[in-house]
């Protein structure tokens, strides 16, 4: 366990073993053969070449890498063709991409495969998990205070969090859509492989404390069902079906929370179309496990 050096000595326990943490350095990595990298892309990108330098084969769940020409941005249950020849202890760099993507890619890859999506207009409500810890904890903060009527502390963003809900708070771009929104677009290209998919997004903070809700309409080349859709997603690995029209029961951020699997839902023809090329759906899926640790886990047992 490798941190910075006022980490360093502090130690924790996992599966029955206790682990010292150690100050990350320049050679630290000498002798190692996988380290999963979740210390934001500044570190990523000063120390994940020298790790890579070194042989070790680094999992990156940074956004310092995603784009980079030569470097897979993987999710396993997706695209892991895009690892080919690479193992464990030989260096090089995997890519995890970004929450959203993640989340949106696991319940569109199987319909993708069907009937090729065209088009894809997303809207996703994000958790406070997306930001930190110390999102969570300020908008625990914030709802105690707005209940009690007390003033509002605001350190994580310019907003009030609790009761209320704003765009996502990554920097504009020049095209007025902000860097959130950018990644699902050009992620989703590089991940399929495919320039030619047309994806609009808005990403908006909603006061949820973990796990992230994507509503997802799609265009299609081909005809697609609502059933067989619903047969692909069930039959997709990492996919759970919530689909109970007719008990009002589909996905939310609560049932997805603290699970590994992404949940899919509200599959429904759009009926704003005259024919059968379009469908809308709606994806919950926990940030903090498949948005994140979990498909970097994925990754590095795919190396192994």
């Amino acid at each position: 366990m490798l941190a910075s050096a006022r980490s360093a000595g502090r130690t924790y326990d996992f599966d029955g073993n206790t682990y010292t943490v150690q100050e990350l350095k320049e050679d630290s990595f000498n002798g190692l053969d996988i380290a999963l990298f979740s210390a934001g892309g500044s570190i990523s990108k000063k120390y994940a070449p020298i790790a890579s330098d070194a042989g070790c084969t680094v999992v990156d769940n940074s956004s310092a890498f995603r784009m980079t020409e030569g470097v897979p941005l993987v999710i396993p249950e997706v695209n892991p063709e895009a690892m080919a020849g690479m193992k464990y202890g030989k260096g090089g760099i995997v890519a995890n991409p970004n929450c959203s993507t993640i989340i949106a890619l696991m319940a569109v890859t199987p319909l993708h495969r069907e009937a090729n999506v065209k088009r894809m207009v997303v809207s996703t409500y994000q958790a406070a998990s997306g930001a930190g810890q110390a999102a969570m904890e300020e908008l625990e903060l914030q709802t105690r205070e707005a209940l009690e009527g007390e003033p509002i502390t605001m350190n994580i963003f310019p907003f009030q969090y609790a009761f209320n809900l704003f765009s996502h708070n990554a920097p504009m771009t020049d095209t007025l859509y902000n860097e959130e929104e950018m990644k699902m677009v050009k992620e989703t290209a590089k991940i399929w492989n495919n320039k030619d998919v047309r994806i609009t997004a808005t990403c908006i903070r909603v006061p949820v404390m973990r796990a992230h809700a994507e509503s997802i309409n799609l265009e299609f080349e081909k005809d697609i069902t609502a059933d067989k859709a619903l047969e692909l997603l069930a039959a997709f690995p990492g996919v759970t079906v919530v689909n109970n029209p007719k008990e009002n029961v589909f996905p939310t951020p609560l049932s997805a929370s603290n699970k590994d699997n992404v949940e899919v839902g509200r599959v429904r023809k759009d009926i704003s179309r005259d024919d059968n090329k379009g469908l809308d759906l709606f994806v919950c899926g926990d940030q903090v496990k498949k948005g994140a640790a979990l498909n970097a886990v994925q990754v590095a047992e795919l190396l192994l």
